[in-house]
């Protein structure tokens, strides 16, 4: 039987992988292993994590993570050589835009591996993004090319791939998703980290916000995190927000001595269901994380994203989502608009409905059985 190693470096890659595993381990097709790159050590990573995934733990770990983009990159190409050398696979498949990503890419293709991309297509135009760089390098050399959306089907034409490597599937983060809300249905949610909150806000008759918050051009610079905090404390006065506070996001307010204020709470970090149990019943979330953008459109939640750019402009065209930039005047105002009822109306895109893992799969058996 032919065998494809799926790479994951930091918990969201796992959330993309996680559908696919689950449709291998049904058509029994293909072996497959797990392969932890170690790019971001998670302590909640555990067996309890992957037992909500419905997938088995990794079969490899390279702990490769730490350091700069370039020595993690090194590490994780280093690791991955010698482990393919030592038990070669049929096929590589990666997902997003993580260093992971590029670095085992580029490995397998040195190797003569094929390479399958996961979210391939994906365009911010923003090279400054670390994560700009790792898509376009990734799909510079790969083979195989799934897409979530139209737009990354005109960019990878306009690069040059061939439309017989090109295939729209849908979105595998929405087969997670949708595969985690109906768990989450059957779930005892009282003794979820974030159900306290929302009951307590349930209890006084309020609707609320979520908040995310954690690129660095957002969170690093003073002027620019006051700014948007300013924002989120004019914004609380009328919506109570939660914020699950990225430790690089709570480093900077405390560094540069920010309050946000008593109608907003701050959360730690949280798992994906907790989080979900979160924002899934909110008012609106802002946010200026990519997944984010999509998962919220797939639930019709509305979405105000603090951000210039999205690779995801699907989640605009037909989504839940504003692209409302950094400007605090902009971002209140289309806050106002969706609690007054003005928002914007969406739909979920095409394909997004919790198939795309089998899609890719169909693909990958044909495919690799002919490589």
């Amino acid at each position: 039987m032919k065998k494809i190693y799926l790479v994951a470096g930091a918990r969201p890659n796992f959330m993309k992988i996680a559908p696919v595993v689950r449709a291998l381990q049904t058509r029994k097709c293909l072996e497959f292993k797990i392969i932890h790159t170690g790019q971001h050590y998670d302590r909640e990573m555990n067996d309890v994590f992957f037992e909500e995934l419905g997938i088995p733990q990794p079969d490899v770990f390279m702990a490769a993570g730490g350091g700069t983009h370039a020595q993690q990159t090194a590490r994780i190409m280093m690791a991955f050589e010698e482990f393919c050398e030592a038990d070669p696979p049929d096929a590589v498949l990666v997902v997003g835009d993580v260093n992971s990503t590029l670095a085992c890419s580029i490995v397998a293709k040195k190797l003569h591996i094929p390479v399958a991309h996961v979210e391939a297509g994906l365009r911010s135009g923003d090279i400054t993004m670390p994560e700009e760089v790792n898509r376009i390098v990734t799909d510079s050399i790969s083979d195989w090319f799934f897409v979530t959306e139209p737009s990354g089907i005109d960019h990878l034409k306009r690069e040059g791939k061939p439309d017989s490597a090109i295939h729209y599937v849908g979105h595998v983060m929405i087969d997670n998703l949708l595969y985690q809300l109906e768990k989450l249905e059957d779930h005892d949610i009282s003794s979820l980290e974030t159900s306290p909150f929302k009951a307590k806000l349930a209890i006084n008759g309020s609707r609320y916000g979520v908040v995310t918050l954690h690129r660095p051009s957002n969170v690093d610079n003073v002027e620019m995190i006051t700014r948007l905090c300013g924002a989120l404390r004019e914004i609380a006065v009328e919506l109570p927000l939660i914020f699950p506070v990225h430790p690089r996001t709570r480093g900077n307010l405390e560094k540069f001595g920010i309050e946000l204020g008593p109608n907003i709470t701050l959360l730690g970090p949280q798992a994906y269901m907790p989080f979900l149990n979160l924002w899934k019943d909110a008012a609106v979330v802002l946010t200026d994380s990519g997944g984010l953008q999509e998962e919220t459109t797939a639930l019709g939640v509305p979405c105000v994203t603090l951000r210039d750019n999205t690779e995801r402009p699907i989640t605009v065209e037909e989504g839940s989502n504003v692209l409302a930039g950094t400007d605090p005047v902009r971002i209140i105002g289309e806050v106002r608009k969706i609690l007054h009822g003005e928002g914007k109306r969406s739909q979920r895109p095409h394909l997004w409905d919790g198939k795309a893992a089998e899609r890719i799969v169909d693909v990958l058996v044909r495919e690799v059985s002919q490589a």
